[in-house]
């Protein structure tokens, strides 16, 4: 069974910098995103990432992209990056076939452990576009809160996407790590 398999945690280097982007791609945008849940192929087209800036980020202090590898192959990542006592938590992709599969909840846990038990964070944060009510829905699910505070999508810098429509934004959602000082 495939939520039986435990996958291998690692930070990326350059030299996967690559492999990131096509799973990253695969994971949302085009017609292999539209096999998994997570597909955002009918709110954006264009890219959802590239090698300049997944490159950057392995580059940045306090920065990491986690990768997820089953087997030697590549099956999920995340950018998770300290900001003082919190986390950000973003760039979370799941190849198609292993959605469902538990391994996002694996991969979103151990970056939620880097968070609080190497960074000492007291909590984690990121942002969704609040029109994906069943991504919500699941990070809710894990302990993550709606905040109700929204920023604007950047419409016009494609190296977010394309939007397809003109009503995108996006809200903050937190999750508290228990026991953290208030």
């Amino acid at each position: 069974m495939i939520s039986d398999i435990a996958p291998v945690f690692r930070a990326a280097d350059q030299a996967d910098v690559a492999a990131v982007v096509t799973l990253v791609e695969s994971a949302y945008r085009g017609e292999s995103g539209r096999r998994g849940w997570t597909t955002e192929s009918d709110l954006l087209d264009g890219r959802r990432t590239d090698a300049e800036l997944v490159a950057e980020l392995l580059t940045k202090p306090d920065s990491m992209v986690l990768l997820a590898t089953i087997d030697g192959a590549l099956r999920a990542c995340c950018h998770i990056e300290r900001h003082e006592d919190s986390a950000y938590f973003g760039m979370f992709a799941v190849d198609p076939p292993w959605q469902g599969s538990g391994l996002g909840r694996r991969v979103l846990a151990e970056a939620e452990r880097i968070a609080r038990e190497t960074w000492h964070c007291r909590t984690i944060h990121m942002t969704v576009i609040d029109l994906r009510s069943e991504l919500i829905a699941w990070y809710e699910r894990r302990g993550y809160r709606r905040t109700g505070q929204y920023k604007p999508f950047p419409y016009g810098e494609e190296r977010f996407g394309v939007p397809r429509r003109d009503d995108l934004r996006f809200e903050l959602l937190i999750k508290d790590f228990p026991g953290a000082a208030a």
